[in-house]
This record gives C-alpha cells, sequence and structure tokens, in this order.
C-alpha cells in the first residue's frame, strides 16, 4: 500500500493536516490560555465542574487526571442536560463546547446559571458565546475549523492555564515547553513519509487492524488517554472500540473473560503504561495481560515518553490520533466522516 496515495484517496477532509499541525495547536491554545483575562469573581471558589460532550469534553477528562494531585479543590466532569445538585454560587462550572451548539451544554450551562454558579465558557461561538455575552459570563474564543476531536489542545490548554491564571493549580515552567519540543519530534517520527519499519504508529495499526479494541488505562494517569483512545478508534477508524480503567476491572470485569471464547480472540488489547502509574497498579497490569493475551488475538503494551506528566500523557494521545489516522486509511474510510453522529442530529433535531 502507497500509504501517501491512500491518504490523497481517502482523507478527502485533511485530518493528515490537522494531526501534523497538532504541536503549533498546542503552542497556539497556550498563548490563548496564557492572554486570557479573567474576573476575579471566578477566584477563590470550592468546587470545579466541566460540562460538555465529546471531544469538547475529552479535555475535561485529562484535565481531572492531570489535576488529581494537584488541584486546590475538587475538579468534576459533566456530560449531561443538567449540573449536580450541589453546583451553587461557590462553583466555577466551564462550559466546553467546540461549536457553541451543543445542546447538552447548553442546557447545562443555563441550569448552572439557576444555580448561582460562577460561570466561564470555552468555544468558537454559537448560542453558547451568545448566551455568555448575555448572562456577563466570561468567553475564552477558540479558532475554528478543525472537527472537535482535532482540537483538543484548544480545548484543553486554555482551560488548564485559566485554572493557573485564577489560582486553583500550577503548573512548572519547564512542562510547556517540553510537551511542545516532544511533539514535534513524535511528529517526525509519526507522519506519513517514515516507512511502516520506522513508524510506531503505522506498525501498531497493522496490529489492530480487523479487530476489535480495548484499551485498558490506569486509574487518574491514562483513564483519560484510554477514553480518547476509544473515541478516536471510533470516531476516525470507524472501529467498535473500548476502554477500560485498572485497578478497577480486576473486580469485576476480567471475569468476563472466562466464556465467548470464539468472540474474545477477535480482540486486540492495548494496554497503556505510563511511569506515575502505581507499583501495584502497574503488577496488576502485568497479570492482567498475562491472563488476557492467552485469550485476544493480540494484547500488547504501549509506554509514554517523556518527562514531565503533560508530555507523558500527550505523548499517548499523539500516538493514539496516528494510530486511529492510519487505520482508518486501511479501512478505507474517511477519517473526519462522522456519518452516524449527523444522522442521530438530524432525527433528534426532528419535531
Amino acid at each position: 500500500m502507497n500509504i501517501k496515495n491512500e491518504i490523497k484517496k481517502y482523507d478527502v477532509s485533511n485530518m493528515t493536516g490537522n494531526l501534523l499541525n497538532f504541536p503549533f495547536m498546542v503552542k497556539d491554545a497556550i498563548r490563548i490560555g496564557r492572554a486570557s483575562v479573567l474576573p476575579v469573581n471566578l477566584k477563590n471558589l470550592k468546587k470545579i465542574l466541566i460540562t460538555g460532550l465529546g471531544g469538547s469534553a475529552i479535555g475535561g477528562d485529562i484535565l481531572k487526571s492531570v489535576l488529581y494531585e494537584k488541584a486546590l479543590v475538587p475538579v468534576m466532569v459533566n456530560r449531561n442536560y443538567f449540573v449536580p445538585k450541589w453546583v451553587d454560587k461557590d462553583t466555577l462550572v466551564i462550559a466546553v463546547s467546540h461549536s457553541g451548539n451543543t445542546e447538552e451544554t447548553i442546557s447545562a450551562f443555563k441550569d448552572a446559571l439557576k444555580k448561582n454558579a460562577k460561570l466561564l465558557a470555552v468555544t468558537t461561538g454559537g448560542e453558547l458565546a451568545k448566551l455568555a455575552k448575555e448572562n456577563k459570563a466570561p468567553v475564552i474564543h477558540i479558532p475554528a475549523g478543525a472537527p472537535p476531536r482535532a482540537s483538543l489542545p484548544y480545548l484543553f490548554f486554555p482551560v488548564l492555564l485559566a485554572l493557573e491564571n485564577l489560582g486553583y493549580t500550577q503548573v512548572p515552567g519547564s512542562e510547556l515547553p517540553e510537551l511542545v519540543s516532544l511533539l514535534e519530534k513524535l511528529k517526525l517520527l509519526y507522519e506519513p513519509g517514515v516507512r511502516i519499519e520506522n513508524n510506531p504508529a503505522k506498525q501498531l495499526a497493522g496490529k489492530l487492524f480487523a479487530k476489535p479494541v480495548i484499551v485498558f488505562g490506569s486509574a487518574d494517569t491514562t483513564d483519560a488517554v484510554a477514553v480518547r483512545w476509544k473515541c478516536q478508534l471510533a470516531e476516525n477508524a470507524k472501529v467498535f472500540s473500548f476502554s477500560s480503567i485498572l485497578p478497577e476491572m480486576n473486580h469485576n470485569e476480567i471475569v468476563g473473560w472466562e466464556l465467548l471464547k470464539k468472540v474474545l480472540r477477535k480482540f486486540a488489547v492495548v494496554f497503556l503504561e505510563d511511569r506515575g502509574d502505581l507499583a501495584q497498579i502497574k503488577k496488576r497490569s502485568k497479570l492482567t495481560k498475562a491472563i488476557i493475551e492467552k485469550k485476544a488475538n493480540w494484547a500488547g503494551v504501549v509506554s509514554s515518553t517523556g518527562e514531565s506528566c503533560l508530555a507523558r500523557l500527550f505523548s499517548l494521545i499523539y500516538l493514539g490520533d496516528f494510530v486511529s489516522l492510519y487505520l482508518a486509511i486501511m479501512y478505507k474510510e474517511d477519517p473526519t466522516a462522522i456519518k452516524m453522529i449527523e444522522d442521530l442530529k438530524k432525527e433528534l433535531a426532528k419535531k
């Protein structure tokens, strides 16, 4: 297969360009976050809730993992039409919608208003920006153009840096430059022009091809990254995919590998590994892989790279994004198209 010709044929909306542009997006998103001027009434609150759906919510999941031991107040993620009952005047609700027209997020924003929460919107515009302006809530404006899932840097870094600006956490000065430098190096490793024998993303895509995929992450380190992999495999490659978390799956889900042997033999399983994982979780991961690899079609470990937490997590995210791209091309699918989601939205819009 001539991958460049295949990409030109099937990647009609240029998801490849978005991935190659990812390091620049990170730099630009950091700039936007640093430049944001936010009102003082968003400081000194007791709870933080990030509300969104799909590609606009995954940044909140990653943020929750990054801030697990760093945030000075609880950070939660909401994916619903409403916000929890505990949201009140001491809660900062950050509504994230790439389009600004996500119906669940708009509904949750209105519910948070009723509960007198302090609000911040992150969006390209749309109804969310309009609502925020009408209610004098600040808006962090991000660029439009790419699909939400390809705009992850703009949906993550402005929120992270807003929380730093407001005093809820602190980002070590060396982390962001290291992250950008690492992503630029990884781009040269994963890009289409690099032959398969030297390209880990192409190699892994080959291992996952023609199989449903399960991605395992570890609690509060790579759990959100596993969700990102699942979503990218589903949306870009149109492959049936799942994510799961250690140690939780050891207490229930692992027993499900006992029966349906012919079905399980079709699965590929990816274990995400990070040096920040607890020693006992690393042990669990190794033992779980030893059990599952006897029953699955293929099981392998993917390790993060880099020094800082942000660099390590985004090294895994960037690899997963490229793997999903190459899988889409192997399946002869347009990685940007999401026909089933669009059809569902049309049906929902009918009165």
